[in-house]
Protein backbone atom coordinates (compact mmCIF):
# COMPACT_ATOMS: atom_id res chain seq x y z
CA UNK A 1 0.00 0.00 0.00
CA UNK A 2 2.93 2.26 0.73
CA UNK A 3 4.07 1.76 -2.62
CA UNK A 4 1.25 2.08 -4.27
CA UNK A 5 0.65 5.79 -2.52
CA UNK A 6 4.26 6.91 -2.96
CA UNK A 7 3.57 5.96 -6.94
CA UNK A 8 0.84 8.23 -6.78
CA UNK A 9 2.21 10.63 -5.16
CA UNK A 10 5.12 10.89 -7.30
CA UNK A 11 2.65 11.00 -10.66
CA UNK A 12 0.69 14.13 -9.14
CA UNK A 13 3.93 15.26 -8.69
CA UNK A 14 4.92 14.98 -12.45
CA UNK A 15 1.04 16.34 -13.65
CA UNK A 16 2.11 19.23 -11.01
CA UNK A 17 5.23 20.00 -12.57
CA UNK A 18 3.61 19.66 -16.35
CA UNK A 19 0.63 21.76 -15.11
CA UNK A 20 2.66 24.44 -13.51
CA UNK A 21 5.24 24.28 -17.04
CA UNK A 22 1.96 24.71 -19.10
CA UNK A 23 0.72 27.56 -17.07
CA UNK A 24 3.89 29.30 -17.38
CA UNK A 25 4.19 28.82 -21.00
CA UNK A 26 0.60 30.26 -21.52
CA UNK A 27 1.24 33.32 -19.70
CA UNK A 28 4.49 34.11 -21.58
CA UNK A 29 2.60 33.33 -24.61
CA UNK A 30 -0.55 35.52 -23.93
CA UNK A 31 2.02 38.49 -22.39
CA UNK A 32 4.01 38.22 -26.08
CA UNK A 33 0.69 38.56 -27.94
CA UNK A 34 -0.80 41.12 -25.87
CA UNK A 35 2.54 42.80 -26.28
CA UNK A 36 2.80 42.45 -30.16
CA UNK A 37 -0.63 43.69 -30.29
CA UNK A 38 -0.20 47.07 -28.38
CA UNK A 39 3.34 47.43 -30.64
CA UNK A 40 1.24 46.30 -33.85
CA UNK A 41 -0.98 49.43 -32.96
CA UNK A 42 1.99 52.10 -32.42
CA UNK A 43 3.33 50.65 -35.53
CA UNK A 44 0.10 51.03 -37.51
CA UNK A 45 0.08 54.58 -36.23
CA UNK A 46 3.84 55.09 -36.86
CA UNK A 47 3.05 53.99 -40.44
CA UNK A 48 -0.06 56.35 -41.13
CA UNK A 49 2.14 59.36 -39.78
CA UNK A 50 5.57 58.55 -41.90
CA UNK A 51 2.59 57.91 -45.08
CA UNK A 52 1.30 61.31 -44.62
CA UNK A 53 4.23 63.39 -44.42
CA UNK A 54 5.94 61.88 -47.01
CA UNK A 55 2.91 62.04 -49.33
CA UNK A 56 2.53 65.86 -47.88
CA UNK A 57 5.57 66.42 -48.43
CA UNK A 58 6.15 68.22 -52.13
CA UNK A 59 3.30 70.74 -51.12
CA UNK A 60 5.27 72.16 -47.66
CA UNK A 61 8.01 72.43 -49.85
CA UNK A 62 7.03 73.81 -53.11
CA UNK A 63 4.39 76.38 -50.82
CA UNK A 64 6.32 76.10 -47.43
CA UNK A 65 4.51 77.96 -44.69
CA UNK A 66 2.20 79.90 -47.25
CA UNK A 67 0.22 76.74 -47.52
CA UNK A 68 -1.37 77.00 -43.55
CA UNK A 69 -1.71 80.54 -44.20
CA UNK A 70 -3.75 81.16 -47.40
CA UNK A 71 -7.13 80.34 -48.67
CA UNK A 72 -6.32 79.90 -52.18
CA UNK A 73 -7.73 76.62 -53.83
CA UNK A 74 -7.29 76.99 -57.61
CA UNK A 75 -6.53 73.09 -59.28
CA UNK A 76 -6.36 75.57 -62.79
CA UNK A 77 -3.14 77.47 -61.73
CA UNK A 78 -1.88 74.59 -58.90
CA UNK A 79 -2.15 77.13 -55.89
CA UNK A 80 -3.39 75.99 -53.04
CA UNK A 81 -3.70 77.00 -49.31
CA UNK A 82 -5.41 75.13 -45.86
CA UNK A 83 -6.46 78.03 -44.19
CA UNK A 84 -10.28 78.09 -45.21
CA UNK A 85 -10.81 73.83 -44.95
CA UNK A 86 -8.69 74.60 -41.40
CA UNK A 87 -11.33 77.40 -40.41
CA UNK A 88 -13.99 75.33 -41.45
CA UNK A 89 -12.97 72.28 -39.73
CA UNK A 90 -12.40 73.81 -36.23
CA UNK A 91 -15.53 76.19 -36.41
CA UNK A 92 -18.26 73.30 -37.75
CA UNK A 93 -16.47 71.16 -34.67
CA UNK A 94 -16.96 74.03 -32.17
CA UNK A 95 -20.71 74.60 -33.10
CA UNK A 96 -21.06 70.92 -33.09
CA UNK A 97 -19.78 70.72 -29.68
CA UNK A 98 -21.78 73.96 -28.42
CA UNK A 99 -24.90 72.55 -29.12
CA UNK A 100 -23.80 68.62 -28.36
CA UNK A 101 -22.42 69.00 -25.00
CA UNK A 102 -25.55 70.19 -22.80
CA UNK A 103 -28.21 68.08 -24.64
CA UNK A 104 -25.50 64.81 -24.21
CA UNK A 105 -25.38 65.99 -20.27
CA UNK A 106 -28.76 66.15 -19.81
CA UNK A 107 -29.70 63.08 -21.73
CA UNK A 108 -27.52 60.95 -19.56
CA UNK A 109 -28.51 62.56 -16.61
CA UNK A 110 -32.05 62.69 -16.86
CA UNK A 111 -31.64 58.29 -18.17
CA UNK A 112 -29.45 57.42 -15.14
CA UNK A 113 -30.68 59.60 -12.58
CA UNK A 114 -34.37 60.94 -12.90
CA UNK A 115 -35.92 58.80 -15.43
CA UNK A 116 -38.86 56.33 -14.69
CA UNK A 117 -37.62 52.47 -14.88
CA UNK A 118 -40.14 52.56 -17.92
CA UNK A 119 -38.83 54.84 -19.95
CA UNK A 120 -35.02 54.32 -19.51
CA UNK A 121 -34.82 51.54 -21.83
CA UNK A 122 -36.56 52.56 -24.67
CA UNK A 123 -34.89 56.17 -24.81
CA UNK A 124 -31.69 54.30 -24.47
CA UNK A 125 -32.03 52.40 -27.40
CA UNK A 126 -33.27 54.92 -29.64
CA UNK A 127 -30.18 56.87 -29.20
CA UNK A 128 -28.20 53.56 -29.79
CA UNK A 129 -30.09 53.55 -32.98
CA UNK A 130 -29.41 56.95 -33.63
CA UNK A 131 -25.71 56.17 -33.38
CA UNK A 132 -26.45 53.54 -36.13
CA UNK A 133 -27.31 56.00 -38.51
CA UNK A 134 -24.56 55.95 -41.30
CA UNK A 135 -23.39 59.64 -41.53
CA UNK A 136 -24.49 59.85 -45.97
CA UNK A 137 -28.24 60.02 -44.41
CA UNK A 138 -27.76 62.88 -42.39
CA UNK A 139 -26.36 64.22 -45.38
CA UNK A 140 -29.11 63.59 -47.31
CA UNK A 141 -31.65 64.48 -44.42
CA UNK A 142 -29.43 67.95 -43.84
CA UNK A 143 -29.66 68.73 -47.45
CA UNK A 144 -33.19 67.93 -48.28
CA UNK A 145 -35.00 68.20 -45.09
CA UNK A 146 -33.16 71.12 -42.38
CA UNK A 147 -31.22 73.38 -44.40
CA UNK A 148 -34.59 73.99 -46.21
CA UNK A 149 -36.53 74.86 -42.88
CA UNK A 150 -33.36 77.04 -42.04
CA UNK A 151 -33.31 79.00 -44.89
CA UNK A 152 -37.11 79.45 -44.53
CA UNK A 153 -38.01 79.73 -40.97
CA UNK A 154 -34.64 80.23 -38.85
CA UNK A 155 -31.80 81.60 -40.40
CA UNK A 156 -34.58 84.87 -41.41
CA UNK A 157 -34.85 85.56 -38.01
CA UNK A 158 -31.26 84.69 -36.74
CA UNK A 159 -30.27 87.63 -39.50
CA UNK A 160 -33.17 89.94 -38.09
CA UNK A 161 -32.64 89.14 -34.59
CA UNK A 162 -29.02 88.72 -33.94
CA UNK A 163 -27.39 90.52 -37.21
CA UNK A 164 -27.62 94.11 -35.88
CA UNK A 165 -25.90 93.19 -32.25
CA UNK A 166 -22.77 95.08 -31.84
CA UNK A 167 -19.43 92.72 -31.92
CA UNK A 168 -21.18 89.30 -32.68
CA UNK A 169 -23.54 90.74 -35.05
CA UNK A 170 -21.46 89.95 -37.86
CA UNK A 171 -21.41 86.20 -37.22
CA UNK A 172 -25.26 86.06 -38.12
CA UNK A 173 -25.04 89.00 -41.21
CA UNK A 174 -25.57 87.92 -44.98
CA UNK A 175 -28.55 85.87 -47.25
CA UNK A 176 -29.90 82.53 -45.95
CA UNK A 177 -28.66 80.19 -47.89
CA UNK A 178 -29.71 77.50 -45.83
CA UNK A 179 -26.86 75.35 -46.55
CA UNK A 180 -23.01 76.91 -44.64
CA UNK A 181 -20.77 76.47 -41.91
CA UNK A 182 -23.65 77.02 -39.25
CA UNK A 183 -25.73 74.24 -40.86
CA UNK A 184 -23.22 71.77 -40.41
CA UNK A 185 -22.26 72.55 -37.37
CA UNK A 186 -25.68 71.54 -36.18
CA UNK A 187 -25.91 68.77 -38.45
CA UNK A 188 -22.86 67.29 -36.73
CA UNK A 189 -24.18 67.67 -33.28
CA UNK A 190 -26.68 65.56 -34.53
CA UNK A 191 -24.67 63.12 -35.23
CA UNK A 192 -22.39 63.05 -32.01
CA UNK A 193 -25.03 63.19 -29.43
CA UNK A 194 -25.71 60.20 -29.17
CA UNK A 195 -21.70 59.28 -28.80
CA UNK A 196 -21.54 61.57 -26.24
CA UNK A 197 -24.30 60.72 -24.29
CA UNK A 198 -24.18 57.32 -24.28
CA UNK A 199 -20.52 57.20 -23.04
CA UNK A 200 -21.21 59.66 -20.50
CA UNK A 201 -24.93 57.44 -19.47
CA UNK A 202 -22.55 54.17 -19.12
CA UNK A 203 -20.10 56.04 -16.94
CA UNK A 204 -22.95 57.92 -15.07
CA UNK A 205 -24.25 54.16 -14.03
CA UNK A 206 -20.79 53.41 -12.72
CA UNK A 207 -20.95 55.58 -9.47
CA UNK A 208 -21.88 53.71 -6.26
CA UNK A 209 -25.50 53.82 -5.02
CA UNK A 210 -23.64 54.44 -1.60
CA UNK A 211 -21.82 57.56 -2.38
CA UNK A 212 -25.26 59.06 -3.68
CA UNK A 213 -27.30 57.40 -0.51
CA UNK A 214 -24.56 59.28 1.27
CA UNK A 215 -25.11 63.05 0.11
CA UNK A 216 -29.17 62.98 -0.13
CA UNK A 217 -28.33 61.59 3.57
CA UNK A 218 -26.90 64.70 4.27
CA UNK A 219 -29.81 66.51 2.91
CA UNK A 220 -28.26 67.61 -0.65
CA UNK A 221 -30.97 68.25 -3.64
CA UNK A 222 -30.88 66.68 -6.58
CA UNK A 223 -29.05 68.63 -8.28
CA UNK A 224 -26.41 69.02 -5.40
CA UNK A 225 -25.76 65.11 -5.71
CA UNK A 226 -25.57 65.04 -9.72
CA UNK A 227 -23.01 67.71 -9.37
CA UNK A 228 -20.94 67.19 -6.07
CA UNK A 229 -20.98 63.61 -6.75
CA UNK A 230 -22.11 61.69 -9.90
CA UNK A 231 -19.71 64.55 -11.96
CA UNK A 232 -16.72 64.50 -10.08
CA UNK A 233 -16.63 60.99 -10.01
CA UNK A 234 -17.11 60.36 -13.62
CA UNK A 235 -14.90 62.92 -14.86
CA UNK A 236 -12.51 60.88 -16.85
CA UNK A 237 -15.03 59.18 -18.55
CA UNK A 238 -16.86 62.65 -19.33
CA UNK A 239 -13.92 63.83 -20.53
CA UNK A 240 -13.68 60.57 -22.97
CA UNK A 241 -16.94 60.86 -24.23
CA UNK A 242 -16.66 64.32 -24.97
CA UNK A 243 -13.20 63.12 -27.08
CA UNK A 244 -15.45 61.01 -28.86
CA UNK A 245 -17.77 63.29 -30.02
CA UNK A 246 -15.17 65.99 -31.20
CA UNK A 247 -13.15 63.08 -32.53
CA UNK A 248 -15.99 62.25 -34.78
CA UNK A 249 -16.88 65.88 -35.48
CA UNK A 250 -13.60 67.07 -36.83
CA UNK A 251 -13.34 63.62 -38.68
CA UNK A 252 -16.94 63.53 -40.75
CA UNK A 253 -16.70 63.54 -44.23
CA UNK A 254 -20.38 63.51 -46.06
CA UNK A 255 -22.81 64.53 -44.02
CA UNK A 256 -20.69 67.83 -43.47
CA UNK A 257 -19.94 68.07 -47.64
CA UNK A 258 -23.91 67.37 -48.13
CA UNK A 259 -24.06 71.13 -46.17
CA UNK A 260 -21.61 73.00 -45.97
CA UNK A 261 -21.72 74.24 -49.16
CA UNK A 262 -17.56 73.60 -50.11
CA UNK A 263 -16.74 76.98 -50.74
CA UNK A 264 -12.69 77.46 -50.26
CA UNK A 265 -13.20 81.38 -48.20
CA UNK A 266 -12.91 82.38 -45.02
CA UNK A 267 -16.37 84.43 -44.26
CA UNK A 268 -17.34 85.97 -41.11
CA UNK A 269 -20.85 85.28 -40.98
CA UNK A 270 -21.71 81.49 -40.01
CA UNK A 271 -24.29 81.41 -42.26
CA UNK A 272 -22.04 81.81 -45.31
CA UNK A 273 -20.67 78.47 -47.23
CA UNK A 274 -18.09 77.14 -46.07
CA UNK A 275 -15.47 73.99 -46.20
CA UNK A 276 -13.59 71.17 -44.38
CA UNK A 277 -10.44 69.43 -44.53
CA UNK A 278 -12.47 65.81 -44.59
CA UNK A 279 -14.88 67.34 -47.12
CA UNK A 280 -12.19 68.71 -49.53
CA UNK A 281 -10.42 65.76 -49.34
CA UNK A 282 -13.75 63.86 -50.56
CA UNK A 283 -15.01 66.10 -53.18
CA UNK A 284 -11.56 66.49 -55.09
CA UNK A 285 -9.11 63.66 -54.33
CA UNK A 286 -10.71 61.61 -58.30
CA UNK A 287 -9.84 64.51 -59.36
CA UNK A 288 -6.38 65.42 -58.41
CA UNK A 289 -4.70 64.80 -61.72
CA UNK A 290 -1.05 66.71 -61.11
CA UNK A 291 1.44 65.60 -57.91
CA UNK A 292 1.12 68.79 -56.62
CA UNK A 293 -2.55 68.93 -56.45
CA UNK A 294 -2.97 65.31 -54.96
CA UNK A 295 0.45 66.00 -52.16
CA UNK A 296 -2.08 69.49 -51.10
CA UNK A 297 -4.84 66.89 -50.35
CA UNK A 298 -2.88 64.83 -48.36
CA UNK A 299 -1.12 67.50 -46.41
CA UNK A 300 -4.70 68.21 -45.54
CA UNK A 301 -5.11 64.76 -44.42
CA UNK A 302 -1.87 65.29 -42.52
CA UNK A 303 -2.94 69.04 -40.97
CA UNK A 304 -6.57 67.00 -40.02
CA UNK A 305 -4.29 63.65 -38.13
CA UNK A 306 -2.00 66.68 -36.18
CA UNK A 307 -5.64 68.41 -35.21
CA UNK A 308 -7.03 65.64 -33.46
CA UNK A 309 -3.74 64.36 -31.94
CA UNK A 310 -2.75 67.67 -30.25
CA UNK A 311 -6.80 67.78 -29.56
CA UNK A 312 -6.58 64.44 -27.80
CA UNK A 313 -3.13 65.04 -25.96
CA UNK A 314 -4.54 68.23 -24.83
CA UNK A 315 -7.63 66.57 -23.13
CA UNK A 316 -4.91 63.60 -21.63
CA UNK A 317 -2.88 66.67 -20.06
CA UNK A 318 -5.85 68.86 -18.44
CA UNK A 319 -7.11 65.12 -16.99
CA UNK A 320 -3.42 64.59 -15.94
CA UNK A 321 -3.86 68.12 -14.25
CA UNK A 322 -6.89 68.10 -12.83
CA UNK A 323 -6.25 64.19 -11.23
CA UNK A 324 -2.96 65.79 -9.58
CA UNK A 325 -5.34 68.50 -8.14
CA UNK A 326 -7.73 66.43 -6.78
CA UNK A 327 -4.83 64.42 -4.92
CA UNK A 328 -3.04 67.17 -3.60
CA UNK A 329 -6.53 68.78 -1.92
CA UNK A 330 -6.89 65.15 -0.96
Amino acid sequence: MNDIAAVDAAADAKLSVRHVAGQRLLERLFRGTTLAMALLVLALLGGVAVSLVHGASPAFSHFKLAFLTRQIWNPVTDEYGALGAIYGTVVTSAIAMVFALPISFGIAIFLTQLAPAWLKRPVGIAIELLAAVPSIIFGIWGLFVFAPLLQQYVQPWIIDALGPLPGIGVLFQGAPFGIGVLTAGIVLAVMIIPFISAVMRDVFETVPDVLKESGYGLGATTWEVIWQVVVPYSRTGMVGGIMLGLGRALGETMAVTFVIGNAHEIATSLLAPGTTISATIANEFTEATTPLYRSSLIALGALLFLITFSVIAAARFMLMRLDRRALSSV
